[in-house]
């Protein structure tokens, strides 16, 4: 195997009085294509903002590329730059389509404006909206909106080498959409791999998306992963808490919650 793009040792988290992760242990490599599944509240989107350096652990090791991190992203340089697609795309309603996905480039480099307006249409391009630059989120629908902010992710500065993302992370990329809007969103997050080469990591709950973008899935359940495995062992799997959950079936191991909260079996 390579060496892990990212690994997690021993991590736990805790929000309060609830313990979220629980001792896991997970690596993602740098051609993967990993989905995260598990029923709400089990710390998939905690996983997600661990690894991009948003929340600390409260106990265990994060390695990017071989090297321990140290506290949040904010606090230093890393080597290895990452990207995340939030599940309600957190475009900035104030700014247009253009500046959303040329925001990381305004900010951070030295690129005069006509290059970044060069880049921001090449990005839009690659998600099939282009000349939607001075339109604001509030005039696109929801699968456009997601597909900015894939286009914002994957803005990097062509003139850095070390810019480029290398992992890009998908809090439930298709939540909210329609049947057709989650296909063209499910493609994409396809292509651009296709395209760049970037890792992924994607959460998520809907079949569609596992099925066309998880290679290899991890579940997380009460916190801990019991089960992992390539797309084509989870067709034949007989673990019980992985064929309940992409059944979608009210009895098993995993335990259904009513609306005030009570466990139901």
């Amino acid at each position: 195997m390579p060496e892990p793009l990212v690994e997690l040792r021993g991590i736990s988290k805790a929000f309060g009085n609830q313990r979220v992760l629980d001792n896991i242990d997970l690596c993602i490599y740098p051609d993967d294509a990993l989905a995260i599944l598990g029923p709400s509240g089990t710390g998939k989107s905690t996983v997600l903002r661990l690894i991009a350096g948003l929340l600390e652990p409260d106990s265990g090791e994060i390695y990017i590329a071989g090297e321990r991190r140290q506290g949040l992203l904010q606090d230093g340089h890393h080597h290895v730059r990452m990207s995340m697609v939030f599940q309600q795309s957190a475009l900035f309603d104030s700014l247009t389509v253009g500046e959303n996905v040329g925001f990381y480039l305004y900010h951070h480099t030295r690129l005069p404006e006509a290059r970044i307006r060069e880049i921001v249409s090449e990005k839009l391009a690659m998600v099939g909206l282009s000349g939607m630059e001075d339109l604001y989120p509030a005039q696109l629908s929801g699968g456009m909106r997601k597909r900015v902010s894939l286009a914002r992710a994957i803005a990097d500065n062509p003139d850095d080498t070390e810019d480029d993302p290398r992992l890009l992370l998908y809090d439930e990329p298709t939540a909210g959409l329609d049947p057709i809007a989650s296909t063209v969103v499910e493609q994409l997050i396809r292509d651009l791999k296709e395209r760049t080469g970037h890792a992924y990591a994607i959460v998520t709950h809907q079949n569609s998306t596992i099925e066309r973008t998880g290679d290899r899935l991890i579940l997380l359940y009460q916190g801990r992963i019991c089960w992992q495995g390539s797309r084509a062992e989870a067709k034949t799997t007989d673990n019980p808490y992985l064929r309940q959950f992409l059944t979608g079936d009210v009895t098993g191991p995993i335990r259904v919650l009513d609306q005030v909260g009570t466990a139901t079996l």
